[in-house]
């Protein structure tokens, strides 16, 4: 049975280094949005451009799914979901995503979108109704979906 050819990418601890950024968790608590503006890339990024542009011209439509910050407030919610955004226009700028949803913590990802999901919380993969991987080999794993959709 052929997946759906749509990739979809959680954001933090996936493809943004949000745990690593020093007192992460002390920043969210503030309201701060500062560790979602400066977290570092996990893979390669004009390696990963390079190839979701490719997956693009085969056919693939390419979502971001992406939580906002847990016990949060409207205000702070638009903080965040501005520096998320702002993080993959700087990392990801020459990518076209077809969505980017960016949604109150805990939404379950798999009633958002279906396909491929690449996400760092076991929880998000076990539920998903398509192919889901781990973060550990994000561009190789990227170069055996075809395998799934023919």
């Amino acid at each position: 049975m052929a997946i759906e050819k749509t990739i979809n990418f959680d954001l933090d601890g996936t493809l943004a280094d949000l745990y690593g950024v020093e007192n992460w968790l002390a920043y969210l608590q503030a309201g701060d949005s500062t560790p979602y503006e400066t977290a570092k890339p996990l893979v390669k990024m004009q390696v990963l451009a390079r190839m979701l542009n490719n997956k693009k011209r085969q056919g693939f439509t390419i979502n971001v799914i992406s939580w906002l910050a847990k016990n949060s407030n409207p205000e702070y919610d638009e903080k965040v979901k501005n520096a998320k955004l702002n993080w993959l226009k700087k990392h990801l700028k020459s990518v076209e995503f077809d969505n980017i949803f960016i949604v109150e913590y805990g939404t379950p990802k798999q009633n958002l979108a279906k396909g491929f999901l690449f996400d760092d919380e076991v929880n998000n993969r076990i539920n998903w109704k398509g192919i889901a991987f781990d973060v550990n080999n994000i561009i190789n794993d990227l170069k055996t979906l075809t395998n799934y959709t023919s």
